[in-house]
């Protein structure tokens, strides 16, 4: 994304070859390159890599960059840009466009989250996603493998939270409907609930539960805003039916910051979630 955020100022501020003014079109900017403009788009908007450096050079040269410094920093970020992430070989599982969520997910630097559904990912106790996925098993026909290979991939993404090195910071909504849905058994739910109430006790967490009966502002669907260290951009990723959606622009991201923030002054404030767990907790204990 850094990569992409670069050559897109770069290229929009390049002279032109008419020399009237500045600014390249794509297809200006690539014109006898080898690649295609429908390439540099998704390289500037963060969806694909530049595999070869030589491409990154002819870009440069274009854009007339040829300060070494410049330059040597510029390679430096196309260098780091071409590291695999841990979720890489988990791709193959991975439904379209949720690789790359994951990725931007351990990259960030503040997570606001809304789940409706099921518990938030970062959340989820092993054996919470394990009751998820072996439930749908035989009705998505899933094999053993890719089960097990699921659960890895949601166990490791936990390390977003609780890693020692700057860890990543979660404002969470989620809604009460869906900590009363049980997954495997009152027991895989009362060791969530747990769980969460640990989460909620870090400096970096926040948690805030939407009760059932408070008629109040709910968005349609999950979401989660991303906020990166700078020059990067908010992004926002969306799951849909086919997988996840992710993207910068600045309408979607003033959409879905004020469905969270009018979710956030709603629902009752974080210092009630630990009552609240102990509250469901207990009910699961009912006959």
């Amino acid at each position: 994304m850094q990569l992409g955020i670069e050559l897109r100022r770069l290229r929009r501020q390049a002279p032109r070859d008419d020399g009237d003014g500045n600014g390249l079109t794509l297809a200006q900017a690539v014109r006898g390159l080898g690649f295609t403009e429908s390439k540099l788009y998704r390289v500037e908007n963060g969806l694909t890599s530049l595999p070869k450096v030589q491409d990154l050079k002819d870009l440069l040269d274009r854009y007339g960059v040829t300060d070494v410094d410049d330059v040597e920093f510029l390679l430096e970020v196309h260098k780091n840009s071409l590291q695999r992430g841990w979720w890489s070989p988990y791709r193959s599982l991975m439904p379209s466009g949720f690789g790359m969520s994951v990725g931007l997910e351990g990259d960030a630097k503040i997570l606001r989250v809304y789940q409706p559904d099921v518990m938030f990912g970062l959340f989820q106790t092993e054996a919470y996603t394990r009751a998820q996925f072996e439930i749908a098993k035989p009705v998505d026909e899933r094999t053993t493998e890719f089960v097990e290979r699921n659960i890895e991939i949601r166990m490791r993404r936990k390390d977003a939270i609780t890693r020692g090195d700057r860890p990543v910071e979660v404002h969470a909504i989620l809604e009460e409907a869906t900590l009363r849905r049980v997954f495997g058994s009152p027991d895989v739910m009362r060791e969530q609930y747990k769980h969460l109430a640990e989460l909620a006790t870090l400096d970096h967490v926040t948690v805030q539960i939407l009760p059932m009966n408070v008629p109040i502002y709910r968005a349609s669907g999950n979401f989660i805003l991303m906020e990166f260290e700078r020059p990067l951009p908010m992004v926002v990723s969306v799951d849909t039916a086919e997988g996840a959606t992710v993207t910068d622009k600045d309408t979607e991201i003033w959409r879905y910051a004020r469905r969270f923030d009018a979710m956030r002054a709603g629902a009752p404030a974080p210092r009630d979630t630990p009552r609240f767990l102990e509250q469901a907790a207990r009910e699961l204990e009912r006959p």
